[in-house]
């Protein structure tokens, strides 16, 4: 019987198809936060040793000694932290073995465990972000072609699950663009200000001045330095702003490719087509299926994703100078927020790269009301000529004789003989009452 897979990693993901093989799952996998945690190690004793504070071979020693993942076993690392509560207990303990005799003291030296696992989760994020961007950044572009290729592909915009008046697939196109670069600019953001975490056992850098340190407010500094990452005003063991601020980036984001995928699932079903996945899934019972894969994952990713922001949220309230509980129920949220979003920007760029569209279908539905679609655009135009309350009591008969004559609104307001010298070839094309939808779209696309 073979053993279980580790369920940390990219790849198990059976019950997860949304992050299977994604960037982001391999940047949050366990050995992905092994790899950031012995980081985390090495660069603070690094940064010790950049202040005079410890000596050079010890910066290199566990620097090497931190280099090679492999030496330290994650499942052994996962069943002990149990007795501490946290990984770090452990790892301490198993690098300083592997660093020596010599330069074991200064592993871990002045720190305490939240300093550890908050700055590997810092950069487990940072690495995760840097994947992630790209994906919206092709997201981006694959829209921003759409938008421009159906400039004035005019379709009907639906209100309430109804045909209100004509739009365009360019300005949707367009929205949707504009919500995938929101996401882009805070997810950007907020990479650029996660921060180390350094402050010791209750936040006051007093271990530090222990050892020697002249300034010990300058050691955070210097940490952040050397592992890439902001320096922080103040250690943040329960000023947990950088964790609430990936979850709102994080939860945007999936919520903006949900909505993308929310407008795909509708166009493309059945009765609608209007839109294709290009390469949809098949199904296990309907040989006949091209099922919108790519749309229902993002749509799953986007309902799952402000359960987990609530949870990051909620440990706002962190009790003292370090709290018990508040920290530790982060972890495991951050994580699947980041591979939720990851994920979802991963099968987005694929979707939007790959997205049919059917502008002879959008043209046929514009008819699908008997020209009723451009009935606000009549009642305007016939208002100067029979009055607003004749214009407004004809356009609602004749509404009902559409349906009931199967006749279009066109012919029947050719009978009206008032109306007889107007253009209403003109007044009845829906492609001709999509407004400022292609003014708008170009304004939309000046973005970048």
């Amino acid at each position: 019987m073979t053993s279980p897979a580790d369920p940390g990693d990219a790849g198990t993901s059976l019950l997860a198809p949304g992050r299977a093989g994604s960037p982001a799952a391999a940047a949050t996998g366990d050995h992905a936060y092994l790899r950031a945690l012995l980081d985390a190690e090495a660069g603070l004793t690094r940064a010790q040793a950049a202040l005079g504070l410890a000596p050079a071979g010890a910066a290199a020693a566990v620097t090497e000694a931190a280099g090679d993942p492999a030496r330290f076993d994650v499942r052994s690392l996962a069943e002990r932290a149990r007795s501490g509560g946290n990984p770090v207990i452990p790892l301490v303990a198993d690098l300083t073995g592997a660093v020596g005799e010599e330069y074991g003291p200064y592993v871990h030296r002045g720190a305490t465990s939240q300093d550890i696992m908050d700055t590997a989760t810092m950069l487990v994020a940072a690495r995760t972000l840097d994947l992630l961007l790209p994906d919206l950044t092709r997201t981006e572009r694959a829209l921003a072609l759409l938008a421009a290729g159906h400039r004035d592909t005019a379709m009907p915009g639906r209100t309430l699950t109804q045909h209100a008046v004509p739009t365009t697939f360019g300005l949707k196109a367009a929205g949707w663009r504009a919500l995938v670069l929101d996401a882009r600019d805070r997810v950007a953001a907020v990479r650029d200000t996660l921060p180390a975490q350094l402050g010791g056992a209750a936040g006051t850098l007093a271990a530090f001045g222990a050892y020697g340190a002249p300034d010990p407010m300058a050691l955070p500094a210097e940490y952040a330095r050397e592992l890439g990452l902001r320096a922080p005003l103040l250690p943040w063991h329960t000023l947990r702003t950088p964790v609430a601020d990936l979850a709102g980036a994080l939860t945007f984001a999936a919520g903006a490719l949900g909505k993308i995928a929310a407008d795909v699932l509708t166009l493309s079903r059945t009765e609608i087509g209007e839109v294709a996945e290009g390469g949809g899934g098949g199904s296990s019972a309907m040989p006949h299926k091209a099922n919108p894969v790519r749309s229902t994952l993002i749509a799953a990713a986007a309902r799952r994703a402000p359960q987990l922001a609530a949870v990051l949220y909620g440990s706002l309230t962190a009790e003292d100078e370090r709290p018990a509980g508040a920290w530790h129920a982060e972890w495991e949220p951050l994580r699947d927020l980041l591979r939720l979003a990851g994920g979802a920007a991963r099968d987005a760029a694929e979707l939007t790269e790959g997205l049919r569209v059917r502008p002879d279908v959008m043209r046929a539905h514009l008819g699908l009301t008997h020209g009723l679609i451009v009935s606000e655009r009549l009642a305007a135009g016939l208002t100067p000529v029979l009055g607003r309350s004749r214009a407004r009591a004809l356009l609602t008969e004749l509404a009902a004789r559409t349906y009931a004559e199967d006749r279009t609104l066109g012919e029947l307001l050719a009978e009206v003989p008032e109306l007889r010298g107007l253009d209403l070839d003109a007044l009845t094309d829906p492609v001709r009452y999509t407004g400022s939808a292609g003014a708008l779209t170009d304004r939309a696309l000046e973005r970048r």
